[in-house]
């Protein structure tokens, strides 16, 4: 059920609800409405009774086939009644009754679900059975499901449709294409392993998306060889099947459709006419003909598209070689003509005419244009076309390693930049080369390959005159320090670069310096500030220049920095970094950072069901997740933390097996997990065993994070570590990087573990404010701070802590929310809700509180998405966040229940 999970509960749900409903089920031929359906019938109830019709080709003129169908062979049906339903002397309400009649003796009051599989096809009497069902009372999902394409206006369908939507509450479910990433879950799914990303985007390509087709290619190649698939021919059934949509058409339209096949995934109106030679109202009419029978669409002004990707490789697999050969250059020569073709559709066609010249001199222009302009992939197909036939074109190396690259292909961006280096015939070549290999390296986590190159680039320096490739290979130092975390050379060689671009007027390397020297600065508490404000103008300028990789990076170093004050802040730097990924093609922040960043914000309202639900949906749109690479695998990191946070520890189990098995984690990352787990589930033999490893992986980690050790102490402190082996993971955790606020709260519960309740309390009280803290951290703090107040007798004070604290852990739950109500009983405090947080208007966030105002004022969700720069979904998620802590039980109650402005 890849892509249907959404479809599949929406469906459940009404069966559920145990009341009469209506689905329509929309979509194209093999985009699974009957698997969707087989999956709901699965999960239903011993007790549901399933009645399931099938329309075949040419039962229009077959009254009832549909319940016919349903029905043929159950032993409960009266013979009588059956005859009755087929006697053509009955008059159709007569015939229509007995129908319903033979229904609901085999129903009773059991919940049912009755499906009428591929309506397009259904006589007009199973229509009229259909409608009247959807009258009936009772437990009971009717569900239809039908293709579109299929249905004219004269069709009994047409007329249904309609007459549902007037009369019924109707669910409509359409299932759409998959999507990239969820082809790339497909494949996974039926081999067994991830696919490489490659392989998956050239599979989505040629199927379009469609589950039918994808299923069909991998049923045709034994051992599931997903690379060798992307080039395998159609399997002859299914070729067979999509060469039957035109066996019928006349000569004209069949040269037509030929002459297209070969034009590409796009053929202009224009074009198509002068490869056929075919004048243009006949065409118009040849046209509007294939797109009536669904073999083609309009897919923009002047330009149409075969609906299924397949339909083309079936037909030019007939086609004579001299045959393809003579329309590709007909259709060459008529681009070259005009002078302003796309240079992707020039070389396609170059190729296929055998000028390759023509073909290397558009691959050319092609890549750069479509860098240019964000679009990574096509780039790098573009490069790689021309590389085949000029291996050696620096050019067309470089283009493919910046666009592999971007479009997060690692393992190709690293074998284009390599030879890109080797053959580089300039400085400036060279230095530029080694800039991005040092990047590719760092996604890569090869730290030896890191140093060797920055070993070169230090080489290269030392032969270089004092100039612009001087200032940009310091540049690439500074990264290469930066991203290994040594923050002072990284400052060194940005203030160098600097100084030169400066003295030589470079502001293209001047920028790239002031990013790295910027984001080196961010990483410390001291000069965060001040880092914040150079990469805030280095956006600003980098926008202005169109170096739309250069501000992203930037904008990605201030999301995961110091939070702003403002959310609304925060949020509109994050959709801001999105855009200018999106524009550069900058696949791993387009995506994953972004939604990495979406999780944060939501952190950072308090709402922790928003961080997972944020995070989740990453997981579904990313389509390298599980790649090798730095961010392959920070979703399940990231998401482990969360689900620590909220108590699922069997989910945390699950994904610390996955994790294992991908390569390049970080050190700490499954010793960091283990040990987590090991403490949340009282287990201290495996937590101590754990600690073990924990602190070898920090020997060797040399960053460090105030989030990271308030999460681990907090964790020991549950499982009851010995105050000797707490102290000895404090001292590795902590060092002068470490936010102050952070330290001091692991400072202040180390202390209260020990008795010190006076000293804890100092510390508590100092940084229940802290802006750099969390809104779940300092409503642990504020439970905190009321136990050693506890301790000292002030139970008023304790109590002040305690509902701020109820306020601030308000979206929250696990182990945060359970610490507050252990101290609310000691203090006698009346006992808070099933997730443990207090209710009513003071449970809710500050982020609650703003959706809520605003839901008063009779916003929708699309509505709030927009205003306060977050998903529709995330709106959902706070909107039922606000209803189930006001008891609410519409939106329309929220405004009165919070008090309008």
């Amino acid at each position: 059920m890849i892509g249907r999970k959404r479809e599949l509960r929406r469906l459940a749900q009404l069966t559920a609800a145990r009341e009469p409903a209506v689905a329509i089920i929309a979509g194209e031929p093999g985009i699974g409405k009957t698997r969707l359906v087989r999956e709901l019938l699965a999960i239903l109830p011993a007790r549901t009774v399933v009645l399931v019709g099938q329309a075949e080709p040419g039962s229009l003129s077959r009254p009832y086939e549909v319940l016919l169908d349903a029905v043929d062979n159950h032993p409960a049906v009266d013979e009588e009644q059956l005859a009755a339903l087929a006697d053509p002397r009955r008059s159709p309400v007569e015939r229509l009754h007995t129908g319903l009649a033979v229904l609901n003796d085999l129903i009773g009051d059991s919940p049912a679900v009755v499906v009428f599989e591929d309506l397009h096809w259904a006589d007009s009497e199973s229509a009229a059975l259909f409608e009247r069902i959807a009258d009936q009372h009772g437990p009971r999902l009717l569900i239809g499901t039908y293709r579109p394409d299929e249905v004219t206006r004269r069709h009994p369908l047409a007329g249904l449709l309609a007459r549902m939507e007037r009369r019924h509450a109707v669910t409509h479910v359409h299932l759409d294409r998959l999507t990239p990433s969820q082809t790339a879950a497909l494949l996974a799914a039926a081999t067994g392993a991830p696919a490489p990303l490659r392989a998956a985007t050239a599979l989505h390509h040629r199927t379009g998306g469609n589950p039918f087709f994808l299923e069909e290619l991998l049923r045709a190649l034994p051992g599931y060889d997903v690379e060798a698939l992307v080039e395998q021919p159609l399997p002859w059934s299914l070729a067979d099947v999509l060469r039957r949509q035109v066996d019928d058409l006349d000569p004209v339209s069949h040269r037509v459709v030929e002459a297209a096949t070969v034009l590409g995934h796009r053929i202009p109106f224009d074009l198509l006419a002068a490869v056929t030679g075919t004048g243009e109202d006949e065409l118009i009419a040849v046209l509007r003909d294939l797109v009536t029978r669904g073999v083609l669409v309009e897919s923009g002004e002047d330009e149409f598209a075969f609906r299924h990707a397949l339909v083309p490789e079936a037909i030019a697999g007939q086609l004579l070689g001299r045959q393809r050969r003579r329309l590709h250059e007909a259709a060459l020569d008529v681009l070259l003509g005009s002078g302003a073709a796309d240079p992707a559709m020039v070389a396609h066609h170059a190729r296929g005419a055998g000028r390759y010249d023509d073909m290397i001199a558009a691959a050319r222009r092609g890549a750069a244009l479509y860098l240019s302009i964000g679009s990574a992939y096509p780039a790098l197909q573009l490069a790689e076309m021309g590389l085949d036939e000029a291996p050696d074109d620096t050019g067309l190396l470089a283009s493919a390693a910046r666009a592999a690259w971007l479009a997060g292909l690692l393992d190709d961006a690293l074998r284009h930049g390599r030879r890109w280096r080797d053959l580089a015939g300039t400085t400036t070549d060279r230095a530029e080369s080694l800039y991005l290999l040092v990047r590719i390296a760092w996604e890569s986590r090869d730290t030896g390959e890191m140093r060797a190159l920055t070993h070169d680039i230090e080489t290269l320096i030392a032969q270089l005159p004092p100039g612009a490739d001087q200032a940009r290979a310091m540049t690439a130092i500074a990264q290469s320090a930066y991203l290994r975390d040594d923050l002072d050379a990284a400052l060194s060689f940005s203030e160098r670069a600097l100084a030169l671009a400066d003295e030589f007027d470079l502001p293209a390397v001047r920028r790239a310096a002031l990013l790295e020297k910027g984001s080196a600065l961010t990483e410390r508490p001291q000069t965060a500030a001040e880092g914040r404000r150079i990469l805030l103008g280095v956006v600003d300028e980098a926008e202005r220049a169109g170096e739309w990789v250069l501000a992203a990076r930037a904008l990605n170093t201030l999301v995961h920095g110091e939070p702003p004050a403002s959310p609304a802040e925060h949020a509109e730097t994050l959709e801001r970094m999105r855009v200018d990924a999106e524009r550069a093609g900058f696949e791993s922040l387009a995506v994953a950072t972004y939604f990495q960043g979406r999780a944060r914000l939501a952190l950072r309202a308090g709402d922790l069901d928003a961080a997972v639900t944020a995070l989740e949906e990453g997981r579904e749109q990313d389509r390298n997740y599980r790649r090798p690479g730095r961010w392959a695998d920070y979703h399940g990191v990231f998401l482990a933390g969360l689900y620590l946070e909220a108590g699922e520890l069997d989910r945390v189990e699950q994904l610390v097996t996955d994790l294992a098995s991908l390569p390049n984690n970080l050190p700490i990352t499954l010793p960091g997990l283990r040990f987590h787990l090991a403490c949340r589930r009282g287990d201290l033999p495996g937590a101590e065993a754990a600690l073990d490893e924990v602190l070898t992986a920090l020997a060797g980690q040399t960053w460090r994070s105030g989030e990271q050790a308030h999460d681990l102490i907090s964790a020991a402190l549950a499982a009851g570590l010995p105050a000797h082996r707490r102290d000895e993971l404090a001292g590795a955790l902590l060092d002068a990087d470490v936010w102050d606020a952070h330290r001091t709260l692991v400072d202040a519960q180390l202390a209260e573990a020990r008795g010190r309740h006076a000293e804890a309390l100092s510390g508590y009280l100092s940084v229940r404010e802290a802006h750099i803290l969390g809104p779940a951290t300092r409503g642990t703090v504020r439970v905190n701070a009321a136990r050693c107040l506890l301790a000292a007798g002030r139970r008023a004070e304790a109590t002040e802590h305690l509902e701020a604290a109820g306020r601030l852990l308000a979206g929250w739950r696990g182990w945060r929310v359970e610490q507050l109500a252990q101290v609310r009983a000691g203090l006698g405090l009346a006992p808070v809700d099933a997730a443990g947080a207090v209710t009513g208007p003071a449970a809710l966030t500050p982020r609650e509180r703003e959706v809520a105002v605003l839901l008063g004022d009779g916003l929708t969700n699309a509505e709030l998405a927009r205003r306060l720069y977050i998903s529709p979904k995330t709106a959902a998620v706070h909107v039922s966040n606000i209803l189930r802590k006001l008891g609410a039980v519409s939106r329309t109650e929220v405004g009165d229940l919070i008090g309008r402005r």
